[in-house]
């Protein structure tokens, strides 16, 4: 389906990026620093002049650098994740290898991962086994749900708008309730899933069957292998338990807390199907065949009785724009801008067609409350009109890109005011290759599929390609929660 075939009505808009007033398209935390700086500069400068001979191209150069964009980041703010990496990897603080301690020691999942810890609970509603990560610093529990995916492409327009409606209604939930702290979806494509489907078809196969029949299935599971993938899905909510009007206190009050708040929100309607609440042996096969893309397919009692410290990597690396893990290498890219247009609900279909590559796609969300969004929004309108003005001070008028975002930013508060809520969220996209060799490869697949969505513009997260990894797994590691 094309971008021109795509009805208005399932077209979706209102993205911005939340920007803060500025000077010289520096944010005000840059200009603040500045202005001391120059300030600072003036005193040193009225008692030893010649110190301005100094200081004065230093600051210039590094407000320079807080001006100037790099890949849609400012290039400060770069060289600076840049310098820190780089400070990190002198340390040694870049490398993790796993290593074996005495009992009752217990190994942790290496960097964001340290704090879970992985909780074997029952869920009395179905008679299963539901894994709760929990962590351990702040107490936030999370949930996950294994998904299934229905597919929209060839639906009506009524029910992807119905869909639409339903995933609203769903967001409107979270804002409400103050339990939730946020959410993540995650659609994980695994390619070469033709050899689980060469064996189905081998068991199914009858001899008597024509032989035009027979030759066309032996054609197609010969080249079939090289054509599909494994499409594994799942919703994972990070809940504070202890955040209700009586919070319980005993731990295993608390996940049967966070198991209630995650069942009020209801996924009918939006499009996917529930499997069910992932088990602890769904959460270890998660994680540990991310590390190890070749256990994907292993079976679960190979999972089952590995500790959680034991599904992450067992040696892996942090480089500055890719992340090597038990021989395999991967690459993460995070959100640069949306389009400003409107776009297809289908935009993201180049991002989850399957490739030669396993790939994980997260949308991250937090849903402020209304009080929260609507501030958001006002300060928003605030910045926006007063970059506008600055502008035009010294210009003569405001940029017409200038009075464009600041009509949106009004538009998005007269939505909001119109019952719409305000929800922050962001994506990523990890790639994964199986060696060093084949890892250009994947970062020029990836890219075409970021080029193909038309109009989404993503970059490598530059020093942070092992947080950002574990930000795509069911792990509760999620940087838009506060």
């Amino acid at each position: 389906m094309t971008t021109l075939e795509v009805p208005d009505g399932l077209r979706v808009q209102g993205f911005r990026t939340r920007r803060s007033f500025g000077l010289a398209g520096m944010s005000r935390e840059a200009t603040i620093l500045a202005a001391v700086v120059l300030i600072a500069d003036g005193i040193v400068g009225a008692r030893c002049p010649g110190t301005l001979l100094v200081t004065m191209p230093l600051t210039l150069a590094l407000a320079g650098l807080a001006a100037a964009r790099r890949q849609g980041m400012p290039a400060l703010a770069y060289y600076w994740a840049v310098l820190a990496w780089r400070h990190a990897d002198r340390s040694g603080s870049t490398s993790y290898r796993q290593v074996l301690l005495p009992q009752p020691y217990a190994l942790d999942l290496p960097g964001v991962g340290a704090s879970s810890v992985l909780i074997a609970a029952h869920d009395p509603t179905t008679g299963r086994p539901v894994g709760v990560v929990h962590n351990r610093s702040s107490g936030a529990m999370t949930v996950t749900t294994l998904l299934a995916p229905g597919g929209t492409l060839m639906a009506t327009t009524s029910a992807v708008r119905g869909s639409l409606r339903s995933w609203s209604a769903v967001l409107d939930a979270m804002s409400t309730d103050e339990q939730i702290l946020g959410a993540a979806v995650t659609v994980q494509i695994t390619p070469g899933a033709g050899e689980a489907l060469a064996d189905d078809v081998k068991d199914r196969r009858r001899p008597d069957a024509p032989r035009l029949a027979l030759d066309t299935i032996d054609e197609l599971v010969r080249t079939t292998p090289r054509a599909t993938a494994s499409v594994a899905p799942w919703m994972s909510v990070i809940v504070d338990p202890t955040a209700g009007a009586n919070p319980p206190t005993d731990l295993a009050e608390q996940v049967a807390e966070a198991l209630r708040v995650v069942d009020t929100l209801d996924l009918n309607g939006t499009g996917t199907d529930i499997v069910r609440r992932s088990t602890p042996t769904d959460l270890r096969r998660l994680v540990r065949s991310a590390y190890d893309p070749a256990v994907f397919d292993a079976r679960d009692e190979d999972f089952a009785e590995l500790t959680w410290g034991e599904c992450g990597p067992v040696a892996a690396d942090d480089l500055l724009e890719a992340y090597a893990h038990d021989g395999a290498v991967s690459v993460s890219w995070v959100l640069r801008e949306m389009p400003r247009r409107p776009i297809p609900y289908s935009v993201l279909l180049p991002l989850l067609s399957p490739g030669r590559f396993q790939r994980r796609v997260t949308l991250s969300y937090r849903v402020l409350d209304p009080y929260e969004g609507e501030a958001v929004l006002e300060r928003e309108i605030s910045n926006a009109e007063q970059r506008a003005q600055a502008t035009a001070q010294v210009r003569g008028r405001a940029r017409w890109s200038q009075k464009a975002d600041h009509q949106r930013a009004e538009q998005a508060a007269h939505q909001a005011a119109s019952g719409a809520q305000v929800v922050e969220w962001t994506l990523r996209v990890t790639t994964t290759a199986r060696s060093a060799a084949e890892l250009p490869d994947a970062r020029q697949e990836l890219e075409r599929a970021v080029k193909a969505t038309k109009g989404i513009r993503m970059r490598p997260a530059y020093g942070a390609q092992a947080s950002t990894f574990a930000a795509g797994l069911p792990i509760g590691y999620q940087p838009l929660v506060k």
